[in-house]
């Protein structure tokens, strides 16, 4: 079965981590560092998106609704609906605080700021 762009639904994370994410503009933002997922729901709570430092140091972290990344095969990288601008404001977080409090506070936060519908309501 595919989605409504022809892609399939089914992808292995393995495929996901590393595949560079753009936005907008068409710049090249960063990459797919993990995912989050939601063990109670079966649903995907967020991609990890790192972007900023240099080799890891002073890298943030920023939890992006899955919903909102859509491959595009011609740059080979998922593209993000937001603005260099609304990216670089979006909240950021350290690799230990996405993952705690069952990362809740993240996705929330996330879902929240980009405005996209929760999938958990």
């Amino acid at each position: 079965m595919t989605t409504p762009t022809g892609h399939t639904q089914a992808i292995t994370a393995s495929r996901v981590i590393g595949t560079s994410v753009y936005n907008t503009e068409g710049k090249s933002i960063g990459s797919i560092e993990d995912i989050m997922l939601d063990k109670t729901s079966n649903s995907i709570m967020f991609a990890v998106i790192g972007f900023g430092g240099f080799l890891g140091i002073g890298e943030r972290y920023h939890a992006v609704p899955w919903a909102s990344l859509d491959y595009d095969k011609h740059r080979g990288g998922y593209v993000v609906p937001f603005s260099k601008e609304q990216l670089k404001a979006a909240p950021a977080y350290s690799i230990n605080e996405l993952t705690g409090a069952d990362g809740e506070v993240a996705r929330n936060a996330s879902y929240d700021y980009y405005k996209v519908e929760p999938y958990w309501h």
